[in-house]
């Protein structure tokens, strides 16, 4: 079976098209501007495209990144399913993080614009009529994008570097975590034979900020402080069951892979 990754140069697709070869699949990794529509059939789509950690200063490419380009697939592409990368990030405010949730959002927010984008490419998606269109809202992927923006990234890498990281979110601030290794072979069953069209991809465990420094000390020794008036930020609890329940899903904890990631930093510095 064919499959077709497309943001195959970002994090997430990089790693999931990297799954499939392993896997000995025909994988098709069109580039960012590159027509579909003399590609023949597209199998199984991987719609990994994506504005993340610099949405706010790119707020119209997270746009046509999100939704733009995802129209063009479902309207011109033929392929045997299609799964839609979105965030766990649309829970933020909501009462719960199950799939069934409601979300409070506003237009006039730039920080929702991540939010609105990622919601109108999941309606795009449901509004087709064909059930193998699917949406996976991923958590805080981790793993060794070491360029990245992303909190635990560049806070590796300020303890590492500096030996010294100052916290923009309170001590009990927490997030949900979850790792590249786990996440791309699960994307890809998804892809193939999910029976349902929404899933959570998370671990389902929040992760304080507190939690996450008393790890790092342990594994730098670095000086871990909060910056004053640090606001408290933190999600509803994602649910997991469905992942669980199809798949088996169970990953590992990002307390327990803090020392693998630092060791692998620490590695790419002496490169």
């Amino acid at each position: 079976m064919r499959f077709t990754v497309l943001g195959a140069s970002g994090f997430i697709g990089s790693h999931v098209a990297a799954h499939l070869r392993a896997r000995g699949a025909e994988c098709y990794m069109p580039g960012r501007d590159e027509p579909l529509a003399d590609a023949g059939h597209l199998g199984h789509v991987l719609f990994c495209i994506g504005v993340t950690a610099d949405f706010r200063r790119r707020p119209l490419d997270a746009v046509r990144a999100h939704v733009c380009r995802l129209l063009d697939v479902l309207e011109g592409g033929r392929f045997e399913s299609l799964l839609y990368l979105s965030s766990s990030r649309v829970y933020a405010g909501a009462d719960s993080g199950s799939e069934d949730a409601t979300f409070r959002v506003s237009p006039r927010s730039l920080s929702d614009v991540y939010n609105l984008s990622k919601l109108t490419g999941e309606a795009a998606c449901f509004a087709t009529d064909r059930p193998t269109v699917r949406v996976a809202r991923l958590s805080n992927v981790y793993g060794g994008n070491w360029d990245s923006e992303n909190f635990l990234m560049a806070v590796i890498r300020q303890a590492v570097d500096a030996g010294r990281v100052v916290l923009q979110t309170d001590w009990e601030s927490a997030k949900d975590y979850v790792g590249i290794h786990e996440v791309a072979p699960l994307l890809c069953d998804i892809a193939e034979r999910g029976q349902a069209r929404l899933y959570n991809v998370a671990s389902g465990v929040r992760v304080s900020n507190r939690n996450l420094g008393d790890a790092l000390r342990r594994v730098t020794g670095c000086d871990l402080t909060v910056a004053t008036g640090a606001p408290h930020v933190v999600f509803p609890p994602i649910d997991t069951s469905r992942v669980k329940e199809e798949f088996g899903f169970r990953p590992a904890s990002v307390l327990d892979a803090v020392d693998d990631l630092v060791a692998d930093y620490r590695l790419k510095r002496k490169a």
